[in-house]
């Protein structure tokens, strides 16, 4: 599991390890999730393809000698959003689209031969992605999608050094992460499930820690309100659910989006098959 160390990744770590006294959970980040010796931390900068495909290596390696148990789930929380299209990591990937995307690719790719052959696998998306005033309440613009190769580069948006251009990054990120759920879901053998979660709006996570000063004051004060409406939830529901999808109390099927604890349609632009084996032929070459 990745993304556990604070807002729903942390909620969602320690109600699994609760409600089931046999599970044992690999964290894999900057920071430890939950301190218990059912936990497995290992130490990797998601930004960084060659510290995430070492990770991936580690745990298989740890799972092949009995360290760990036999994989039978795989959760891509981790999340990032800046305040410019620029932010640029190691590879000369654009930040957001390094750990919204390529890093759920990378460990997928090297966890696979591990998992059993009844596993389930989420990805933590966003209904920013859909675009619309329903689902981003203005706050993000719409995606704006271009070939793969444009998108995980720095400078793929206009102004590229603004936050607007930070958070068109953001909601096309978790365009392509559903793209990518769509993609896996032939590439995986029978019986593996993967779907696509939708926690909402989530104030206080933590994910826009790097936005600006406004854009957090603002977060601070509208958090606590939206949450007493439809329109947001808190951390502890958002990883409740998370948790009950990983579990498999919420019933879902390989591919299917969840918005919350409902399986929906996710966009009709999220729906492409040349767009998901673009991103795959491209995610292939790094």
């Amino acid at each position: 599991m990745t993304g556990v160390s604070q807002g729903i990744g942390a909620v969602a770590a320690s109600r699994l390890l609760a409600d089931d006294p046999h599970a044992h959970l690999v964290v894999v980040g900057r920071r430890p999730g939950p301190t218990s010796p059912r936990v497995t931390f290992v130490d990797a900068d998601l930004a960084d393809i060659e510290a995430t495909r070492t990770a991936g290596r580690h745990i298989g390696t740890l799972a092949q000698n009995g360290s760990i148990p036999r994989l039978d789930r795989f959760v891509g929380n981790a999340g990032i959003q800046y305040t410019d299209a620029v932010t640029t990591t190691v590879d000369g990937l654009e930040a957001t689209f390094a750990v919204n995307v390529v890093a759920n690719h990378v460990l997928l790719t090297q966890l696979r031969s591990h998992l059993t052959d009844s596993s389930r696998i989420v990805i933590t998306v966003s209904d920013t992605h859909f675009g619309d005033l329903r689902h981003n309440l203005a706050l993000v613009p719409a995606p704006a999608w271009s070939a793969p190769d444009v998108l995980a580069r720095p400078g793929a948006f206009t102004e590229p050094e603004s936050a607007a251009a930070g958070r068109t990054a953001y909601s096309t990120s978790k365009l392509a992460a559903v793209h990518l759920v769509h993609a896996w879901v032939d590439a995986l053998e029978p019986g593996v499930d993967i779907i696509s979660f939708n926690p909402g709006l989530v104030p206080g996570t933590g994910l826009a820690r790097h936005a600006g000063r406004g854009a957090q004051l603002m977060m601070r004060v509208l958090g606590p309100v939206l949450t007493l409406t439809p329109l947001a939830t808190t951390s502890t529901q958002a990883g409740a659910e998370l948790a009950d999808l990983v579990s498999g109390r919420t019933l879902a099927r390989s591919g299917d989006y969840v918005d919350r604890n409902r399986v929906v349609s996710s966009s009709a632009e999220s729906y492409d098959p040349a767009r998901e084996s673009e991103l795959m032929a491209f995610l292939g070459t790094l």
